[in-house]
């Protein structure tokens, strides 16, 4: 045992482990192989085909990546227009956006009324699943906690390993109607726990949608604004689906390929999620506007927060990384679609909080930091950065009173629908192979 307490053991093998594992890196170049599934432009490899979802970004023409606006596209239809529908009538789209995604279609007035009187239904847990699940067996950390839910109601599902189209559909809605309610009770079951605080279990109400039942498990009757509930439920129109090359998306993808049962495809695609390079952007933008709020005395300056962003560059201020977080994307170049639509509403929320000159702040930076980053690396290997949608969804769940450790949880009682949706694809449609 050494002074750290660690067997000598563990420590001699972590030692041959690293020797161990060392791969050259001329051996990628030398084997062709694509680190990351990305090619040497950047773009990604095509390794699959999907109906679900398509993300744009670029043309390319030739050998050259042509920047363009970015566009997100759920079955065909532009997200911009979903939510402008939604907006225009005064009414939350994520349940019918679940709908879409699901089924290939938008619904009607009726098979609309009916998708929500049945999502209703299935809100509420299991008899005595809270206290089993979720009270009885802690956690620190509400994602551990989803993925153990998601293996538990297995083992209350008789038809479990029925995996008939019917049957997953059927999967497929219980569970995204059961992701808000046991990620509201696991938040308030790990506050109870560890930080001491009175526990609130709150019965999700079958007549709200999913963003307003949300909130009503969260903070309680009457303890959120229309404007909180109206952007909530912008927000997980936005991350419902991004395409089936995420790496979440691609877990789910790859475990249902092999035939295996939803609830363990399911609880792959939320530990891939878990991982802080793919869920935890949007805490890494708080903890970096954090930093610069500080550090910057005027935040109107637009000289002052340049000067800190090149010192970011530079790996000499914040967590000397040489990153802007929030700012970049694989696939968006000159414009993240959902950034510009979130950051409407953000606005109107900021002005709610009154936290508007902090959100003009994060405005400066947005406008201010692509062509400091272009200038900074240099027109040889800079391409086009744009903020991308964890640049402002972090302030938004901050805003509205949701806590950081419901961020990505959060993410994923939004992206289970596309997850779903593209199981679906992948065990339905005529040319499926397993994925090797």
């Amino acid at each position: 045992m050494n002074k750290s307490g660690i067997p000598s053991i563990v420590k001699h093998l972590s030692e041959s482990s690293v020797k161990a594992s060392k791969i050259e890196p001329q051996l990628f170049e030398k084997y062709s192989v694509k680190r990351g599934l990305r090619n040497a432009d950047h773009t990604g490899v095509l390794v699959g085909l999907t109906n679900v979802a398509d993300v744009v970004g670029y043309q390319k023409e030739g050998d050259l990546l042509v920047p363009i606006d970015g566009k997100l596209i759920y079955r065909g239809i532009d997200v911009e227009s979903l939510v402008q529908g939604a907006i225009d009538q005064h009414r939350h789209g994520f349940d019918e956006v679940i709908y879409l995604l699901l089924s290939g279609k938008l619904p009607n007035k009726t098979e609309l009324s009916e998708f929500m009187e049945y999502m209703g239904s299935l809100r509420e847990l299991p008899d005595d699943f809270t206290n089993s699940m979720i009270l009885a067996n802690k956690g620190q950390n509400i994602m551990n906690m989803l993925t153990r839910s998601v293996l538990g109601l297995y083992t209350l599902d008789k038809n479990a390993e029925d995996t008939s189209t019917e049957n997953l559909v059927n999967q497929s809605l219980n569970l995204i109607a059961k992701f808000p309610t046991i990620i509201a009770y696991s938040y308030h079951s790990m506050r109870h726990f560890y930080q001491h605080k009175t526990l609130s279990i709150r019965h999700p109400n079958p007549a709200l949608s999913t963003a307003e039942n949300f909130l009503l498990m969260m903070k309680g009757e009457g303890k959120y604004t229309q404007l909180e509930a109206d952007i909530l439920d912008l927000a997980l129109i936005l991350h419902a689906d991004h395409g089936g090359g995420n790496n979440s998306t691609f877990t789910i993808r790859v475990t249902s390929s092999t035939g295996t049962d939803t609830y363990s495809a399911v609880a792959s695609a939320i530990a891939s999620l878990k991982g802080p390079l793919h869920g935890g952007a949007n805490h890494e933008v708080l903890c970096m506007m954090d930093n610069i709020k500080e550090h910057v005395k005027h935040w109107d300056s637009k000289q002052e927060v340049t000067d800190y962003l090149l010192k970011m560059l530079n790996k000499k201020a914040y967590d000397n990384s040489g990153k802007i977080y929030g700012i970049g994307h694989a696939v968006y170049t000159i414009s993240d679609p959902r950034a510009i639509l979130l950051k409407k509403q953000a606005r109107e929320l900021a002005k709610e909080k009154d936290r508007l000159e902090e959100f003009e702040l994060y405005e400066m930076i947005e406008n201010l930091a692509p062509q400091i980053f272009y200038d900074f690396k240099g027109d040889k290997v800079a391409k086009r950065v744009c903020a991308n949608v964890d640049f402002y969804s972090g302030f938004v769940y901050n805003c509205i009173g949701i806590k950081e450790p419901v961020y990505t949880p959060l993410f994923a009682m939004s992206r289970i629908a596309g997850w779903c949706s593209h199981r679906l694809e992948e065990l339905t449609f005529g040319a499926r192979r397993i994925i090797r």
